[in-house]
């Protein structure tokens, strides 16, 4: 049973697969599985949880239920010994949330599939091979498509997965950010530059969470300098997409007006999570590939 970890990890056969199973559950093929899955997440969650909960329901499976409050975790229990419990009781795979980044490096030893529903700021696959689906289905390709990411680079697992993901697939990827909040990325502070030349504006979540914003930027002020105003979605080119991996804080990253303007992919992607989920639920249980 093949483990989904990082965008680092897929060669691009497979992830082309996998979108083009995700397009097949779409179009309404069904699959089911036999088999037991348990979702451990650790952090809050609304898209993704409930993402992987209808992609269960979907696929047939049986779906243990887990709240990290009623749980062995706060008498102390290890993250490997959580999951250990999990295989030894018949889980079949756990997807899993949680805060600290690469968490799943101490789970080797563990004889379950683990499906990574976000570490950290480290990766976040399957909101990656959602997202280039819905980039896939727009332009028919992923290749030579220019893909422009703004917002906390350094923080987000989501541009850290697209970065490598897209690359490794040939698309053109610029990043838009403060300076502070560029990391090991390459990147610029003028969203102006990018905006008439680019196929996808995909905005990220300014993470309050992570880092103490209000020290930097006012919400205006942000919105100002490195938003998806109205302005900017004028100017934007004819066929070009707004994408956003949601929860959305209107107002700051985009323009309220804009997130269900005509250009705005941002719901299309949380349906295409559902079936690009379906896929990795069958990849990581029957290893299809």
């Amino acid at each position: 049973m093949p483990n989904l970890l990082s965008m680092n990890n897929l060669e691009n056969d497979t992830i082309m697969s996998l979108l083009e199973r995700a397009g097949e559950f779409q179009r309404g093929e069904r699959a089911p599985i036999d088999g037991t899955v348990v979702n451990l997440f650790f952090e809050p969650s609304t898209r993704t949880k409930m993402s992987f909960e209808m992609a269960e329901h979907h696929m047939g499976l049986a779906v243990l239920p887990f709240e990290t409050a009623f749980s062995s975790i706060l008498k102390g229990e290890t993250l490997y010994d959580t999951v250990k419990t999990m295989e030894a009781i018949g889980v079949g795979a756990v997807i899993i949330r949680h805060e600290e980044e690469a968490y799943y490096q101490q789970l080797e030893g563990c004889n379950v599939a683990i499906i990574n529903g976000g570490d950290g700021s480290g990766q976040h696959p399957t909101q990656s091979l959602l997202d280039l689906m819905t980039i896939y289905q727009e332009f028919g390709r992923i290749k030579g498509v220019h893909v422009t990411i703004v917002g906390d680079i350094a923080h987000s697992r989501v541009a850290k997965s697209n970065a490598a993901a897209l690359k490794q697939l040939g698309a053109h990827v610029s990043f838009i950010c403060p300076e502070e909040w560029s990391g090991d990325y390459e990147s610029s502070e003028h969203l102006d530059d990018f905006i008439e030349t680019t196929d996808v504006v995909m905005m990220l979540r300014v993470q309050h969470e992570r880092h103490a914003v209000s020290a930097l930027f006012s919400k205006e002020n942000y919105h100002e300098q490195y938003g998806l105003t109205v302005e900017r979605e004028k100017r934007m080119k004819d066929g070009a997409i707004i994408m956003h991996p949601a929860p959305i804080n209107r107002g700051v990253e985009i323009a309220d007006c804009l997130v269900e303007c005509e250009r705005s992919r941002i719901f299309k992607q949380m349906a295409n999570g559902v079936f690009v989920r379906m896929a990795v639920l069958e990849y990581a249980l029957k290893g299809r590939d």
